[in-house]
């Protein structure tokens, strides 16, 4: 039976993926005590491709990196999901970090990761509100044009 997180989820059209296996000698996530670490997740959408690939600023537009931030949040709580079995554990989004790849010049770094940040209220409603770190990269892993890690505090 769906839990109140999933059924929002559901409401929203959104599908979570089962986490791919690391690319490199990490782990999707780790537990200590309370909390949860997501580590990085790419912008992969449902059909494994990249949902934006390149550099804001240089020919992926701030609504697609917007889009691309979304897509990032949903992999982090299909690492959330893989890691505690129920989304309703979740007791606070406590920190997202986003990575945009971008120019040199491009400022919208934060409307980018508003993507993220705000599936995350849509979801968890004011639990989903966190802290927030966002910066411009030069690249990220297979060209992505975001990369979105997360902090949760978990029962």
């Amino acid at each position: 039976m769906a839990g109140l997180v999933e059924k929002r989820l559901e409401a929203l059209g959104v599908v979570l993926p089962t986490p791919p296996a690391p690319i490199a000698n990490y782990v999707g996530f780790v537990q200590t005590g309370s909390l949860l670490v997501v580590s990085g997740q790419l912008c992969i959408g449902a059909d494994g491709k990249l949902t934006a690939k390149g550099k804001l600023g240089g020919g992926v537009s701030s609504s697609d990196g917007a889009a691309a931030a979304r897509a990032c949040a949903i992999n982090l709580l299909g690492q959330v999901k893989a890691a505690l079995g129920d989304l309703d554990r979740v007791t606070r989004v406590v920190r997202l970090g986003g990575f945009i790849s971008a120019t040199p010049d491009f400022i919208d770094l934060p409307k980018v990761m508003n993507g993220a940040s705000d599936l995350m209220v849509e979801v968890f409603g004011d639990k989903g509100r966190h802290a927030r770190t966002t910066v411009g990269v030069p690249v990220l892993p297979l060209d992505a044009a975001v990369e979105v890690e997360g902090l949760f505090e978990v029962a």
